[in-house]
């Protein structure tokens, strides 16, 4: 069994968001797979997905602050500036995080961890509604 969607999720501030219930809304086959795979491939340079903590957003702003840190903007050493001041930071982001994901399904779940979700990482202030393509292959 194959499944493959697009899911366009709305515009997020730049951040950390959970869309680990997105992902498994837009699935309508999960319920038949007893054991697969899930891929999510992110069709954008300036944002990122991860998995990380689901209960404490604490987490996710200090991913945010951490990350704003480490590749700070306005350097004076980038040569891609014409999209503003946060775009070449946020290629550099998505870089160090990924744009795809697999994660193992079983008995129709995202076989997460108790504490995981899966997290878009919008690196731009004003990034717009991102694209996902979830591809679900398994067994019933």
């Amino acid at each position: 069994m194959w499944q493959q969607v697009e899911l366009k999720l709305p515009s997020y501030r730049r951040g950390f968001h959970l869309i680990t219930q997105d992902i498994e809304e837009a699935l309508s086959d999960l319920v038949q797979v007893k054991v697969g795979l899930l891929h999510l491939q992110l069709l954008h340079t300036s944002a990122s997905l991860t998995i990380n903590e689901n209960a404490d957003p604490s987490v996710r702003r200090d991913m945010e602050r951490h990350f704003s840190h480490m590749v700070p903007e306005n350097q004076p050493y980038y040569e891609h500036t014409y999209e503003g001041s946060d775009d070449m930071p946020a290629h550099i982001k998505a870089s160090m995080l990924g744009s795809s994901l697999t994660i193992p399904v079983t008995n129709q779940q995202l076989r997460l961890g108790t504490w995981q979700g899966i997290y878009l990482g919008e690196h731009r202030d004003y990034g717009g509604a991102r694209r996902l393509v979830l591809t679900l292959q398994g067994e019933s």
